[in-house]
């Protein structure tokens, strides 16, 4: 039952006053056994974070996957200033020689862009060398752990069109209290209406509109990879006609184990364009997932970029000053 739990509030988390009580009505079982497993694996480091997953660009901010190639004995240092940014969500040593790949965001009133933030990182990092690569085609993102065994290797993955929204300071001062942990209590979202004195139809009204217009993807915890088991996770990248990249896009998509799925550009130095992330629990597992996409899409190369060790891996904190600190000292 506790892998069937897990499963459930990675997926769809119930917007309700009482969402373990409604994951209980559907699993048969008590709340109080729904808010023990569930404190239980957060105890165990098993769960990460509960809170909404927000889309970056949607709230503002400008962000890119980047890859800098760093000296070995450099490592350390260039890791204490990456995650000391707070638009760095997570880093990654990989088997490359560009070897440290992290994604940064900037928050919109930065005084910096994107290309100049990664440039004064790579002279405080002394990278040798970097590639800034953006996103120039969501297909999937989408982070669901089979805890059970028990899903199919397959998934539809629909592309949704989303109304527009204005934020106003209400949606901002909403948004900051969204993104933070909850607590795995009967009322989680009490203490959020009680601060800023709404209903609870205000609040998941506020909530349901942030999803049409795809601000909050989804409101879901997040698993520990490795503690939940699945501790061979892999970015394999692609070399594939962009032209074909929508349909090869789509199929590469659907396979379940693959969380992320973009297309992205290529240098001279660096042909692939493709980006998935799979999730497996042993590298064979994971490697049979790469020899399934393999079968169904036309590709030229690929290359499959193990993590070694995971830095940094937190959900990024919106509207926060930490933004300006960061630059005020740094740029």
């Amino acid at each position: 039952m506790k892998n069937e739990i897990l499963y459930r509030i990675q997926k769809s988390f119930p917007l309700v006053r009482r969402p373990f009580f409604r994951i209980a009505q559907e699993l048969k079982i008590s709340e109080e056994e729904v808010l023990q497993t569930l404190q239980s694996q957060k105890n165990n480091n098993i769960i990460r974070q509960t809170s909404a997953i927000l889309d970056t660009k949607k709230l503002g901010f400008k962000s890119s996957l980047v890859a800098f190639e760093v000296k070995e004995e450099n490592i350390n240092k260039a890791v204490e200033i990456l995650n000391s940014h707070p638009g760095i969500s997570h880093n990654y040593e990989r088997n490359h020689s560009y070897n440290i790949w992290f994604t940064l965001a900037i928050a919109p009133n930065s005084k910096s862009t994107l290309e100049e933030t990664v440039k004064q990182l790579s002279i405080l990092c002394n990278a040798l060398d970097y590639i800034i690569l953006p996103t120039l085609k969501l297909f999937k993102i989408s982070v669901k752990l089979d805890t059970t065994n028990k899903q199919n290797k397959k998934e539809r993955v629909e592309n949704k069109e989303f109304k527009t929204m204005k934020l106003e300071e209400k949606h901002v001062n909403l948004i900051k209290e969204i993104q933070n942990d909850i607590e795995f209590v009967q009322e989680p979202f009490k203490k959020i209406v009680e601060k800023l004195n709404i209903s609870y139809d205000e609040f998941f009204t506020s909530l349901k509109e942030f999803q049409e217009c795809g601000i909050m993807r989804r409101f879901a915890s997040i698993l520990n990879h490795r503690q939940a088991g699945f501790n061979a996770n892999a970015m394999v990248v692609w070399d594939i006609d962009e032209k074909e990249a929508d349909s090869i896009g789509k199929i590469a998509a659907s396979f379940s184990n693959v969380s992320h799925c973009y297309l992205r550009p290529k240098y001279q130095n660096w042909n692939y364009n493709l980006f998935t992330m799979i999730h497996g629990k042993t590298e064979e597992e994971t490697n049979a997932v790469i020899k399934n996409i393999e079968k169904e899409i036309e590709y030229k190369s690929n290359l499959p970029l193990y993590s070694s060790r995971e830095f940094k891996k937190v959900r990024i904190k919106y509207f926060s000053d930490d933004f300006k600190n960061w630059e005020d000292n740094y740029l």
